[in-house]
């Protein structure tokens, strides 16, 4: 079972920050690897980030074994509810600088994060004034990885304050809102469909549709407020995102089941299913406008899914 960050003591925070950073450092490297033919300014930049993580790695080494000995506890950040998680970009086939640019900003943010957070709970002065310094190295870091350009041209540096508004934007309101979106869209069209379908009757889908819709907009709002406290992953408040994700997992279902308040079944679906189009539409483009998702690439996971459910719905209902 994983723990909340709450639940933690001073050995294990301190212990899942030395993780933490020697995973940093890893991951550092292999992006150091994978630009370093093409980019090779922003691969020593990497390297230097690299090596001062491993340096942030010793020195809380360093004060555990100071101040509790060399019994280091094993806890890994899947052991803990909302920590830091590193999604695998250096493995992916295509990397431009760009998305690594991105992502060591991200990196570097949440760690900074970590560190303010983890510095409020623990009563150790010098362990506290510690994660105090390594927070203050990482808001470095952050500024660092703003320097890194598309094609190494130089373009000018971005705007800190703007960028971290953007992604926090993002990370609070655009993703829960788009998995709210993508789920009450695509969830609720199987039984919309089938309902109306089955009774060709305008009133009994909407009901259907009505009943679907509120019912996912509930059960997501309250899985996304329980997944994570945003205390370290900087996401907002969970019951903000809660709300977010549940209202718009009920305005994705709710859209394809109004039209069936039109009393003519052969009418109202044909709205319903010039709906279920638009909405496909915007998903992908805010897939690919805030997830940088290819445009063709989002229009392929989003449209082939929906069709398929929304097939699988009409199927259903004409059994």
């Amino acid at each position: 079972m994983a723990k909340s960050f709450a639940e933690l003591d001073q050995k294990e925070i301190l212990s899942l920050a030395i993780n933490s950073e020697e995973d940093d450092a890893r991951i550092y490297g292999a992006f150091a690897d994978r630009l370093r033919e093409s980019y090779p300014d922003t691969a020593r930049t990497l390297e230097a980030m690299r090596d001062e993580e491993m340096t942030h790695a010793n020195r809380l080494l360093e004060r555990y074994k100071a101040s509790f000995g060399n019994d280091l506890p094993f806890i890994r950040r899947e052991d803990v509810k909302g920590f830091i998680k590193r999604k695998p970009l250096w493995l992916s086939g295509l990397l431009s600088v760009d998305q690594v640019r991105k992502e060591v900003e991200t990196m570097e943010y949440e760690a900074r994060r970590f560190y303010e957070a983890a510095s409020k709970r623990t009563s150790n002065v010098e362990v506290r004034q510690l994660l105090n310094d390594l927070a203050i190295a990482e808001a470095s870091h952050e500024e660092m990885a703003s320097g890194f350009h598309e094609g190494m041209e130089k373009s000018g540096a971005l705007d800190a304050e703007k960028e971290t508004a953007r992604r926090m934007f993002v990370l609070q309101y655009i993703q829960p809102g788009l998995a709210g979106l993508m789920d009450g869209s695509v969830s609720t069209l199987a039984p919309v469909f089938a309902a109306a379908f089955a009774t060709r009757s305008s009133h009994d889908a909407f009901l259907v549709g009505l009943a679907a819709s509120i019912g996912a907009g509930i059960s997501m709002g309250f899985a996304e407020a329980l997944s994570d406290d945003g205390v370290l992953s900087g996401r907002g408040h969970p019951w903000i995102r809660g709300t977010v994700c549940g209202l718009m997992t009920t305005l994705g279902g709710i859209g394809h089941t109004i039209p069936y308040l039109i009393p003519g079944f052969m009418t109202a679906t044909a709205v319903a299913v010039a709906v279920v189009a638009v909405e496909l539409a915007v998903i992908s483009w805010i897939r690919h406008r805030f997830m940088d998702t290819p445009l063709l690439s989002a229009c392929f996971q989003v449209v082939v899914g929906g069709v398929l459910v929304f097939i699988a719905g009409i199927l259903i209902g004409s059994a």
